[in-house]
């Protein structure tokens, strides 16, 4: 089997490097990039598993799959760095639209979603899924069953399965949400999900869908 080459956009934070870490570990061909290169390089020592490294708008030029794993502050500028340098490939966004101090009310921007907005930022000649939105990135850095699903939305359904299998690979469980639309659901259950930690003391509160679940036909 030949692995996707993933790019990690943003990986030397939290997310973006559990992520990195995971794949790394379950086989897939892993790049950490950061807008600092050296940042990324030490990063990528630090994670294993032969991972490598580099400026955010190298990292993308040879990746299969890019996954974008930045604030929401730094969503946009990011966006538009790599947008000339991913045409025609699947970019997976993982921002959620947290807005401090007040990050556990909802506060979704304009577009309707970050997923949206990134899609307006990209164009239409790039493929977005959005994914990743409600998993403890302390607990995915972990070599621990974390316990949560993984919600995975787009308009190409091909592209949500691919991304699908990348959260089955990371020992999690991959679920098909729907149209890119709907990922506003789960970039909103973020806040929802934070306020429960702190009102439950919740060491990263994450979501399960329960019922005898039967996968979609490819």
């Amino acid at each position: 089997m030949t692995f996707p080459a993933i790019a990690v956009v943003g990986g030397t934070g939290n997310l973006g490097a559990a992520i990195a870490w995971r794949l790394a570990r379950a086989g897939y061909p892993v790049t950490i990039g950061s807008r600092n290169a050296e940042s990324a390089e030490k990063a990528a020592a630090e994670l294993g598993h032969g991972m490598r490294a580099g400026a955010n708008v190298d990292v993308v030029a040879n990746a299969d799959i890019i996954i974008v794993t930045v604030p929401f502050a730094a969503q946009e500028a990011t966006l538009r760095d790599i947008a000339p340098h991913v045409v025609g490939k699947l970019v997976v966004d993982t921002t959620v639209p947290l807005v401090p101090p007040k990050v556990m009310r909802v506060q979704l921007p304009d577009e309707g979603s970050a997923a949206q907005k990134a899609q307006a930022v990209l164009g239409e000649g790039v493929t977005l899924v959005s994914a990743f939105h409600n998993v403890a990135a302390h607990k995915l850095a972990k070599d621990i069953d974390v316990g949560c699903d993984v919600l995975v939305f787009g308009d190409d359904k091909d592209a949500r399965g691919r991304i699908v299998a990348l959260a089955d690979a990371m020992g999690l469980r991959g679920l098909h949400g729907g149209a890119l639309v709907n990922s506003a659901a789960a970039e909103a259950l973020t806040s929802i999900l934070i306020f429960m930690n702190k009102t439950y003391k919740v060491d990263g509160a994450g979501i399960r869908i329960t019922g005898d679940l039967i996968p979609p036909e490819a």
